[in-house]
C-alpha cells in the first residue's frame, strides 16, 4: 500500500483518487474549495460519472480514501502527489496554468521529505520541467523531489472502466528511477506501460487528443459531402471502418465535439505550434469544421421552420456527450444561444445535466421528461446520443409536437422509421430519401 496524495478533486483528480484507493493505496484528496471538500466528506460528488460515488463510499468506509483542503496534512506523509487541477482555456487559446502553479507552489512549502510529484493535468509542453523549477524556488528548505508526467485518457461517462482498463500508461521523466515508482503504482491494471522524457509524455495527450478531434472533424467534413451527393455517411463510416489501419471509432457525423478536452487541447496544441513559428494548417482546418457543424445544425431547424421569431424549439439531450452532466463546451449552449438571440423560446431535457445547464442558459425552459419537451413544439433537435432516448415512444412525442419536425443532430434514429411516423426529419449526411436529400 503506497500514500498517495491527489490535489484536485474535479474530473480527473476525484476519479484517480478514488480508483487509487480502491487498488489498495491510502489516498489524501485534497481541494481548497472547502465546500466541495466537504461535500465530499458527506458523499456528495460534485460530478457525475457512472459508479464513481459507489467507490468513493467503499473507499471511505475502508478508511482508504480522505478528504482535506490542507496540504500540511496531504502531503505530510505522502509518497507520491499527483497534481490534478483544472488547466482552462486561455486568452489566446493557451492553457491557463495558475492552478497548477498554485499547486506546485503550496506543495513544495508543505513538502518535509522527497516526493514524487506526478503531472496529471493536461499541460503544455515543457510544464514538467516548470514545475520542477517552481517547487524548486519554493521551497523553505531544500528537499529531494521528481517530476514525472502522467496524462490521464479517461473518457467521462466511461471513466472507470477506463481507469482500470487503460490501453498504454505513459510516463516521462528525466529520472527513470521515479518513473519507475510510478509504473509500479500502474502495474496491477495489467496494461503496457510507455516511459519516455518529460516533453515527449505530454506530446503524446495532446497529439491522442488531437488526432480524435481530427476524426470527427473528417467524418463530419464527409457528412456534408454526403448531403450534397446523396450518400449516407453512416453507411459510408461503416463500410471505412471494416479497414484495420481506419476502424470505426470517432467515425460517428454529428454537431461536433465539446467537453472539456477536444476544444482546449486543439486550441492549445494549435497556440503551441504557432508560439514556436509552425503554422498548424490541419488543427485549425479541425477547429473550423468543429464550428460549422453548429452552425449547419441551426441552418437546418431555420430552413425548415422559415425563421424563429415566436418559435418553440425542443432540445433533446443537453450534455456534450452522454453518461455525463458535463456542459463545458457543450454543443447545445451554441445552439440554445443562437436560437434564444433569434427569438425563439428554447426548451430542454437532459437526464443528469439539467441542473449545470440552467446555471449556464437561465433563459432555457426546462421539461421534465422528453413527452413534456415535445408538447406544442415547432422543432425537435436531439443534441445528446442518451440510450434513454433510443427506446422513446416517437409516435407519442410526434404527436405531442405542434410541427413534428426533427432535426437528429446525433443520427440517433433511421431516417426511414422517422419518416414514416410523420417526422419531417433531417439527419446529419444521411443521403437520399427517393424526393429530396435527406441531409
Amino acid at each position: 500500500m503506497k500514500n498517495i496524495t491527489v490535489v484536485g478533486v474535479g474530473y480527473v483528480g476525484l476519479v484517480s483518487a478514488a480508483c487509487f484507493a480502491d487498488l489498495g493505496n491510502c489516498v489524501t484528496a485534497l481541494d481548497i474549495n472547502e465546500e466541495r471538500i466537504a461535500n465530499l466528506r458527506k458523499g456528495i460528488l460534485p460530478i457525475f460519472e457512472p459508479g464513481l460515488g459507489e467507490i468513493v463510499e467503499r473507499t471511505m468506509r475502508a478508511k482508504r480514501l480522505f478528504f482535506t483542503t490542507s496540504y500540511e496534512e496531504a502531503v505530510k506523509d505522502a509518497e507520491f502527489v499527483f497534481i490534478a487541477v483544472g488547466t482552462p482555456e486561455g486568452v489566446d487559446g493557451e492553457a491557463d496554468l495558475q492552478y497548477v502553479r498554485m499547486a506546485a507552489e503550496s506543495i513544495a512549502k508543505a513538502m518535509t521529505q522527497p516526493l514524487v510529484i506526478v503531472n496529471k493535468s493536461t499541460v503544455p509542453v515543457g510544464t514538467g520541467d516548470w514545475v520542477a523549477d517552481i517547487v524548486r524556488e519554493s521551497q523553505p528548505s531544500p528537499v529531494s523531489f521528481s517530476v514525472v508526467s502522467c496524462p490521464e485518457f479517461l473518457r467521462e461517462g466511461s471513466a472507470i472502466t477506463d481507469f482500470f482498463n487503460p490501453d498504454r500508461t505513459v510516463l516521462g521523466s528525466t529520472d527513470m528511477d521515479a518513473a519507475e515508482r510510478v509504473a509500479q503504482l500502474h502495474l496491477p491494471l495489467r496494461a503496457p506501460i510507455m516511459v519516455t522524457d518529460l516533453r515527449t509524455a505530454e506530446m503524446i495527450k495532446y497529439a491522442s487528443n488531437a488526432f480524435l478531434a481530427t476524426r470527427i472533424s473528417f467524418i463530419n467534413e464527409i457528412s456534408n459531402i454526403c448531403e450534397a451527393l446523396g450518400a449516407d455517411v453512416k453507411e459510408v463510416a461503416r463500410g471505412m471502418g471494416y479497414d484495420k489501419r481506419i476502424g470505426h471509432h470517432f467515425l460517428e457525423a454529428g454537431v461536433g465535439y465539446g467537453g472539456s478536452c477536444f476544444p482546449k487541447d486543439v486550441k492549445a496544441l494549435a497556440h503551441m505550434a504557432q508560439v514556436h513559428g509552425r503554422h498548424p494548417q490541419l488543427l485549425q482546418a479541425v477547429m473550423d469544421i468543429n464550428a460549422f457543424q453548429r452552425h449547419h445544425v441551426l441552418t437546418k431547424v431555420e430552413t425548415l421552420l422559415d425563421g424563429l421569431e415566436g418559435r418553440t424549439v425542443a432540445l433533446l439531450g443537453l450534455a456534450f456527450k452522454q453518461n455525463t452532466d458535463d456542459m463545458r463546451d457543450a454543443p447545445a449552449i451554441t445552439i440554445a444561444e443562437q436560437l434564444h438571440a433569434q427569438g425563439a423560446v428554447v426548451r430542454g431535457y437532459d437526464p443528469v445535466a439539467m441542473d449545470v445547464a440552467k446555471r449556464i442558459m437561465p433563459y432555457l425552459d426546462m421539461c421534465d421528461d422528453p413527452y413534456v419537451l415535445a408538447r406544442e413544439a415547432d422543432a425537435l433537435i436531439v443534441m445528446t446520443p442518451w440510450n434513454e432516448f433510443k427506446h422513446l415512444d416517437m409516435k407519442a412525442v410526434k404527436e405531442a409536437m405542434r410541427t413534428p419536425i426533427m432535426i437528429d443532430a446525433r443520427n440517433l434514429y433511421e431516417p426511414a422509421e422517422m419518416r414514416d411516423l410523420g417526422f419531417t426529419y433531417r439527419g446529419i449526411g444521411r443521403g437520399y430519401d427517393g424526393s429530396s436529400y435527406a441531409g
